[in-house]
């Protein structure tokens, strides 16, 4: 494994990927000062960065050096120019959404423990999620800041939909149809990602944490004799080994491509690649979800003031489609948002304005598969990411974003709103059937970049696709935990930026009570 010109550094514990699931990993392992934490992490520092503390400018990190900008593969029913932005910076992708915060609704987490995630319900996960609101700050959008965003919410509350207040702070028992006012995850006008709150100041660290930025790790290192992880070696020819534990935090695309360039993961590719299988995983990249996203556009009447917003979308509804079953939560959500949001329908040749409001209709719990794949056995080459979007047999994903299409027009026509809107912009009112709609919808669909699932967790012993237990421990291998939106069983309903930071602080105490296990014997 070692070699006399390689440069090793031990460490108790590995947390490969500063995310929004890895700084929180770390942070909390290190709490402990007779155990040192190494932190590894591909992007830059997110500290000192206006552009990404100032949470407005959220927008400017796509496609920036910040951004992995990755592309998909073409979809035969979908849109294949779609961009995933991922991020490359300490806090993950909590330094670069627009920090919309939700705790998972009740009924997604009891479905993640009747899918095999046992302990992962609402009673195992409510301190987690609690540990994380210490931390993390929490503000809530107040009315009267945006004229056409109250006209929005009015607008919705006199067709029938209730106002919803959410609390974090508390069980999500009462997700129902509705409107409301979101919560984000910021103070004032500065983001409260992950690195900001449990990282900050980086000069300020405990001294058994070290955070190493700029640094690619391409392979998990193994003892193949035992299946243990013993370490990671980096781009530059470095290992860094672990006594203790390695968690791989790398997301929804880059964890499965980590393991997979690593020898774990479905032999059959593993074989087409050119590498070696050292253990055979098959779900590994598998079980890949999204909420996708289509999009209805409208030109104002009148120019829109943004200056008080945070980050132009804080507002939305939620409505049950007559395809969702009634014991779940709603199927659809839709974004307000106060800019015209052109991004793939300026491209396709739909007209844009400088003076636009959008609204976004997204799947809320989508029942199509996609995969992660290697592109080559090269570390610098990008995953092959195919979300196979709209491919679900009932056409279940299509018919609810169809729905959302309609409700967003029929919105836009009723008052007050419709007293801000000049023209529609996209579709365009000359689109009215059914088959032109759902046309349209996938010619233009987005994604609310939330991959998940790719690595997903389950009952190992009797779900072969499941490739983490109800401990995150990678099947088949001691010592490598993955802590990150990969391992959902399955989408949650809402954003789920705070969930995957509950997800590091689960996978923080029981590796805390693993390490006080093993000093018993």
């Amino acid at each position: 494994m070692s070699t006399s010109s390689r440069t090793t550094h031990t460490f108790d514990y590995i947390v490969v990927g500063g995310g929004s699931a890895g700084v929180v990993v770390a942070a909390r392992l290190a709490e402990d000062a007779e155990c040192s934490v190494c932190l590894v992490e591909f992007g830059a520092t997110d500290e000192g960065r206006p552009q990404v503390m100032n949470l407005k400018s959220w927008p400017e990190m796509m496609g920036s050096e910040f951004d992995y900008d990755y592309t998909i593969e073409p979809q035969p029913r979908g849109n294949g120019n779609i961009r995933h932005s991922r991020a490359k910076i300490l806090g993950g992708c909590s330094s670069h959404n627009s920090c919309i915060a939700f705790r998972a609704p009740n009924y997604d987490l009891d479905n993640w423990a009747k899918l095999g995630a046992k302990g992962w319900g609402v009673d195992g996960t409510r301190k987690y999620y609690e540990k994380v609101l210490e931390k993390v700050n929490i503000e809530n959008v107040q009315p009267g800041l945006i004229p056409v965003q109250d006209a929005m919410v009015d607008t919705a509350s006199k067709a029938g939909m209730p106002r919803i207040q959410f609390d974090i702070t508390k069980d999500n028992t009462m997700l129902k149809d509705g409107v409301t006012y979101f919560q984000l995850n910021k103070k004032g006008a500065t983001r409260h990602s992950s690195s900001v709150a449990y990282l900050h100041p980086l000069n300020s660290l405990p001294r058994n944490l070290t955070v190493m930025t700029n640094t690619k790790c391409v392979q998990v290192l193994l003892d193949n004799a035992n299946k243990v992880a013993v370490g990671v070696l980096t781009s530059d020819g470095r290992e860094l080994l672990a006594r203790q534990e390695i968690v791989v935090s790398c997301g929804s695309f880059d964890t499965p491509k980590l393991l997979l360039l690593s020898g774990i993961g479905p032999e059959w590719h593993l074989r087409e690649i050119g590498i070696a299988t050292k253990v055979n995983v098959p779900g590994v990249g598998e079980n890949l979800q999204d909420h996708p996203e289509s999009i209805v556009m409208f030109e104002t009447n009148t120019p829109i003031n943004n200056e008080p917003s945070s980050q132009y979308w804080e507002a939305g509804v939620f409505a049950k489609t007559p395809l969702c079953p009634p014991n779940q939560p709603p199927d659809l959500m839709l974004h307000f948002g106060t800019v015209a949001f052109d991004l793939n329908t300026y491209p396709a040749g739909y007209p844009t304005s400088r003076d636009g409001i959008s609204l976004t209709p997204n799947t809320c719990r989508p029942l199509s598969r996609g995969t992660v794949r290697l592109r080559s056995a090269d570390a610098r080459a990008p995953p092959v990411i195919d979300f196979r979007y709209y491919t679900d047999p009932l056409g279940y994903d299509e018919a609810v974003l169809l729905y959302g299409i309609k409700l967003s027009r029929t919105l836009a026509a009723s008052a007050p709103l419709s007293s801000h809107i000049k023209r529609e912009l996209a579709p365009g009112a000359e689109v009215q059937t059914d088959r032109e709609l759902s046309q349209y919808l996938r010619k233009v669909a987005n994604t609310v970049y939330h991959p998940t699932s790719s690595c997903k967790m389950g009952d190992v012993a009797n779900d072969p696709l499941a490739v983490v237990d109800e401990q995150l421990r990678v099947r088949g291998i001691k010592n490598l935990r993955i802590a990150d939106a990969s391992v959902f069983p399955a989408i949650i309903t809402l954003n789920p930026c705070i969930t995957v930071m509950m997800v590091g602080e689960k996978c923080a105490d029981m590796m805390k009570t693993s390490r006080k296990m093993k000093a018993k014997m």
